[in-house]
């Protein structure tokens, strides 16, 4: 498990950027992830930057402007960034999209984190790290989420008042109506949450009304909030589901219940009170099936997987 979040990727930046030659006109991030670190490497060095379809038509940013017209005589040359190299078919995409500037610019190519071996798809790249990585600006839309558990308070939405929290109709209205937060595009594995199964049908509910995508929804099954605060296990139940080996993040919205959930699986936990990634308990069967342990037995299963699909 890697994870990189916004300080790491600034400190990133930072300690590498004396690799960046000094007579570069222009900065153009790759959308939608690049564009951070292109306007964090712009700021430093001082440059205009812009976005890569901007750029192909003829837009860059200026202070206190968006979206004015360039002269080509101006900028020579450009470098291209995107926050990470994987595969490096986003970046053959990227510099296929250019091919027809070529002529007209001198254009190099930028990544932040870069998978081993695949730092000569670019000529600059700060850090090697492997897989599976996540980074904070764009975990809500990993590939890999319909692998994961998310909690629902605190993550799909806020959490409800103690006012709203009555067990009764404030709480019902609460459900129907909760303002959301941080809703992913795909689709999730499964929902896991402390709300009590009398309130699944409120639940879902909001959940369709709001385009959440999953494939199940486990609640608690308990009479009453009484007896749910009586019971008082709420990190073990989430950890009862993500204990599943198919499951390889969890999403969780308070700390203390994101290191007892880590403790008793031993596998991963983002929490959303501090978009930090809780790792301190580690299983040895996640490190085998992660790659950390044993590299060569991930890349076997994932040849035996492309194998399969091809």
């Amino acid at each position: 498990m890697n994870f990189r979040n916004l300080s790491d990727l600034n400190q990133t930046i930072l300690r590498g950027i004396h690799m960046i030659p000094r007579d570069f006109d222009l900065i153009v991030g790759v959308p939608r992830s690049g564009m951070l670190p292109a306007n964090l490497l712009a700021l430093y060095l001082n440059l205009p930057y812009t976005d890569l379809h901007s750029f192909i038509n003829g837009h860059i940013y200026k202070a206190g402007e968006r979206g004015q017209y360039f002269d080509i005589k101006q900028f020579k040359k450009v470098l291209v960034v995107d926050d990470s190299v994987s595969s490096g078919s986003a970046m053959k995409k990227c510099k296929a999209s250019l091919a027809d500037l070529e002529s007209q610019f001198d254009l190099k190519y930028a990544a932040i984190y870069v998978l081993p071996g695949k730092q000569n798809t670019v000529d600059y790249s700060f850090e090697t790290v492997g897989i599976p990585r996540y980074f904070q600006w764009n975990i809500f839309n990993h590939s890999t989420l319909d692998k994961a558990c998310f909690d629902i308070d605190g993550v799909l939405c806020v959490d409800p008042t103690p006012e709203q929290n009555d067990d009764g109709p404030k709480y019902k209205e609460f459900l129907l109506n909760a303002t959301p937060l941080y809703i992913p595009k795909a689709k999730i594995g499964a929902l896991v949450t402390s709300r009590l199964e009398k309130y699944r049908e409120e639940t879902e509910i909001w959940l369709k009304n709001h385009g959440v995508k999953y494939d199940k929804l486990i609640m608690l099954d308990l009479p009453n909030a009484k007896a749910r605060q009586k019971a008082n296990n709420h990190g073990g139940h989430k950890a009862n589901t993500y204990k599943d080996s198919y499951y390889n993040l969890f999403f969780e919205s308070e700390l203390h219940q994101a290191i007892e959930i880590n403790r008793i699986t031993q596998k991963p936990v983002f929490c959303t009170q501090n978009f930090q990634m809780i790792f301190d308990s580690q299983s040895l069967a996640y490190n085998i099936k992660s790659g950390k342990y044993f590299p060569f037995l991930r890349k076997a299963a994932l040849k035996v997987r492309d194998t399969i699909r091809g």
